[in-house]
């Protein structure tokens, strides 16, 4: 089994505002808005739902590669990706653009401010999914909107099933360009705040939705998940953490941890159980591509949380 996921990579540039937003913008004054925050913390991180998703899978000993249109300042990440052993095969460089970037400002309450330019990953329809059989299941993460179509259009003519995961890239389409999605996908997972969007947009319910996929997979945090699959809604319990650190990319541990299960033919119950420990590792540390474990370690860690070991 080797995983096709398309998607972005990004740089996330994440500046910390030692204050409050609200404390600046004066809600009567919003049709003159002109302010300016000191940030005295600024990190940056490799990102996208591509990088982020094939980054866990590496940790988790399962093929995969990340296919995704990226700019000419690619250098560091594509450095990043090779000392990490992480598959290049499938990352082509647009000339005269830059990689995709996120510009994110966080205050003391948890608000963000973020500014996303999409450079390259404009150009992600110009990338084609394999049909050589080198690739046995595909995810179709946010993307370039011309190449999300591109893509679940190619994989479903070449026979090859793929988990759609539309997150942040869900509001680019219409509510009929979003059920061709669900109609060509094997596996739907959203958030529990995107599965509402999708329902509405497409006029489907949650047994719709599970009725035309194998699963139906909804995350809602803290709470844990939910599959929806073959007429049962199995419940995926959280994994409790000692400190969140950071939230961001445990959407994509988990998507990751989805895959594990898929390529071992795990039962949902288990394949979900991976999933949550994945986003649970990722949100104690800081930044998308920074955690890092053994399978031995992670095997320890799934016996803590569940008292049952992996086949």
């Amino acid at each position: 089994m080797a995983a096709l996921i398309c998607g972005s990579l990004a740089y996330d540039t994440v500046m910390v505002y030692p204050g409050r937003f609200r404390d600046h913008i004066l809600p009567d004054q919003i049709h003159l808005l002109n302010v300016s925050f000191m940030v005295p913390t600024l990190r940056r991180y490799f990102g996208g739902c591509a990088g982020n998703i094939a980054y866990n899978l590496r940790l988790l000993e399962t093929p995969g590669h990340a296919m995704g249109a990226v700019g000419h300042d690619f250098g560091p990440y594509r450095q990043w990706m090779v000392d990490n052993s992480m598959s290049l095969a499938h990352v082509h460089e647009i000339e005269g653009e830059y990689t995709a970037q996120a510009y994110i400002t966080t205050d003391l309450d948890a608000n963000q401010l973020t500014a996303f330019h999409p450079g390259a990953m404009n150009h992600s329809w110009r990338l084609e999914v394999p049909v050589d059989g080198s690739i046995t299941i595909g995810v179709l993460a946010p993307d370039g909107r011309d190449g999300m179509i591109a893509h679940a259009e190619q994989f479903a003519a070449a026979g090859i099933p793929f988990v759609f995961d539309p997150g942040q890239a869900m509001t680019l389409f219409s509510g009929d360009e979003l059920e061709a999605f669900v109609r060509r996908a094997s596996w739907v997972t959203v958030n529990d705040y995107e599965a509402q969007l999708l329902q509405e947009r497409t006029g489907l319910s949650t047994a719709d939705i599970a009725a035309r996929v194998k699963a139906y997979i909804v995350t809602q945090g803290g709470q844990g998940s939910v599959v929806h699959a073959g007429g049962r809604h199995i419940g995926i319990p959280a994994v409790r953490v000692g400190e969140v650190v950071d939230p961001t990319g445990c959407g994509d541990a988990y998507r990751a941890g989805l895959l594990y299960g898929l390529a071992r033919h795990l039962d949902w119950e288990t394949a979900g159980r991976v999933a949550s420990l994945m986003g649970a590792i990722k949100i104690a540390i800081v930044g998308t591509q920074h955690h890092r474990f053994t399978m031995d370690e992670f095997q320890e860690r799934f016996h803590d949380a569940f008292g049952y070991r992996l086949g």
